[in-house]
């Protein structure tokens, strides 16, 4: 299984910034012993793959350090080169995942899951939404009429994702989200089901079962973009949602589970995760990348 990561393009934050940089080495490293996952460096998007999903003028204002103040407070980080760069191999490393999962049937990216990012301004710590812009190259290189479903089981309604797909019909978008966290503002997508604080695990998967029967029912897919938060989880300081570990990993279990059951490739990105303890996040984003390992040989099988 191929594991595309991008943590060696690190942003210069200032001391005592929330976002958790440091994860993203921390889960390479976790899994870098697994002989049956093969880590490769991210590929940068290109202008023409970003112009996919996004305004020329954004693109133009984040390449040359144009944004004001007030939107790079947005996004939550300082302009730098290197965020540019991060953010290009980020949205290039969903690319690449899902070029693999065709082949291969599942792969991953170590980072992604900027789903706040809009069509002509960023948010939430997201520059460029890497999903949207993935399920558009798809949609390139495979037919207009190949139909991708987003799967988004990030805490945090896909709001940037919802707005810049919500007139395209082959690509479907599915948030299963906290109703009372951000954003407080929700877009509406295809199929958005908000979960009330506390849920637990089993009203979460009960409500996952009904959507994803739902998705295959009304659309039908042929590919997965699975977005594998792991701020459900009980740990995570912005989540509210209290998953145990066992149900975070039931949870991706279920999804590579219908997804093999019905052929679809799956490609995988990490989404969020801000536990108090960033070991056990690193750990939860782990588990959802070797539940995907242990199903890699029934998917493999259903792409080819």
């Amino acid at each position: 299984m191929k594991a595309f990561y991008t943590d060696h393009f690190v942003l210069p934050l200032p001391e005592g910034h929330r976002f958790p940089m440091q994860k993203y080495r921390l889960l390479r490293e976790a899994i870098a012993t697994h002989s049956q996952i093969k880590l490769i460096e991210a590929p940068s998007a290109n202008d023409t793959q970003l112009l996919y999903a996004h305004a020329p003028s954004y693109i133009q204002k984040v390449v040359a350090g144009e944004l004001s103040d007030q939107e790079q407070r947005a996004i939550g980080f300082p302009w730098s080169e290197r965020m540019v760069e991060r953010s290009r191999r980020s949205a290039g490393a969903t690319i690449a995942a899902c070029q693999a999962a065709l082949i291969d049937g599942v792969a991953v990216n170590l980072a992604g899951g900027t789903h706040h990012a809009y069509r002509d301004h960023g948010a939430g710590f997201c520059v460029f939404n890497d999903a949207a812009i993935a399920a558009r190259v798809l949609q390139k290189t495979q037919g207009s009429d190949f139909r991708v479903a987003i799967v988004d089981l990030d805490v945090h309604q896909g709001n940037g994702t919802a707005a810049i797909l919500k007139n395209d019909e082959r690509i479907f978008t599915l948030s299963l989200h906290g109703e009372n966290n951000f954003p407080f503002q929700k877009e509406e997508s295809n199929l958005d089901v908000a979960l009330p604080d506390g849920c637990g695990d089993a009203v979460y998967l009960d409500a996952l079962s009904e959507a994803l029967h739902t998705v295959k029912v009304h659309f039908d897919p042929q590919f997965i973009i699975y977005l594998a938060g792991a701020d459900p989880h009980e740990n995570d300081r912005l989540g509210k949602l209290s998953l145990s570990k066992e149900g975070m990993c039931k949870r991706d279990q279920q999804v590579y589970n219908w997804a093999a059951a019905n052929a679809l490739p799956v490609a995988i990105a990490m989404a969020g995760g801000y536990g108090k303890d960033i070991n056990l996040t690193v750990e939860i984003h782990a588990q959802t990348i070797l539940s995907a390992l242990c199903l890699d040989q029934s998917l493999n099988h259903n792409a080819r």
